[in-house]
């Protein structure tokens, strides 16, 4: 009989089949990209981005932490993708210790344009993937029209009104267990 609990994920097959292949191209594509984060996102955006995530959380219990990254490093970039990139991320920044499982981590990597949102178990069951694909789509829409501040804050925003709808009635003292500046890695 195999048990499971609150904190622990049965490996099933599905779960086999996200692990991410080994890329050359992607490799390649990262050990030769020029840092860029801080080009696209200087201090006022960054002020501006941590600004939007102290709005964004205010009212619940949700922590948004933002990270932007130039490139995945490139010891890591031939085994991982950017979905195994942000949850790596999401572990070793904490975003999961929050007190009400509530952390969402906004990745964003500047090398291959992507967007990933990683969300904490206290949310996952309660939201549908659609939501958090859309914001996704919305961000990189925007940044595709290099509008990449307005971009993050409108993902931080939305991501917000996500953690609103989902704490609307719960009665939670509310305290910010995360940092609202971004994280920039290049």
């Amino acid at each position: 009989m195999v048990t499971k609990s609150e904190t622990t994920e049965i490996l099933t097959q599905p779960k086999l089949e996200e692990v991410t292949r080994p890329s050359v191209k992607r490799w390649l594509k990262h050990f030769f990209y020029m840092p860029a984060a801080k080009r696209y996102f200087n201090k006022q955006d960054q002020q501006a981005i941590a600004h939007a995530v102290e709005q964004a959380e205010q009212g619940h219990a949700g922590e948004i932490q933002v990270v932007i990254e130039g490139h995945i490093p490139a010891h890591q970039a031939y085994f991982q993708d950017t979905r195994a990139r942000a949850q790596q991320l999401f572990a070793e920044l904490g975003v999961w210790d929050t007190e009400f499982n509530s952390g969402v981590l906004l990745y964003l990597n500047m090398c291959e344009r992507k967007v990933e949102i990683v969300i904490d178990r206290g949310i996952k069951n309660a939201t549908q993937q659609q939501v958090w694909d859309s914001i996704c789509q919305d961000v990189i829409g925007q940044m595709a029209q290099h509008q990449y501040r307005q971009a993050m804050l409108q993902g931080v925003f939305e991501i917000g009104k996500v953690l609103a709808d989902f704490y609307q009635h719960s009665r939670l003292d509310v305290k910010n267990e995360l940092g609202n500046a971004p994280i920039i890695l290049e």
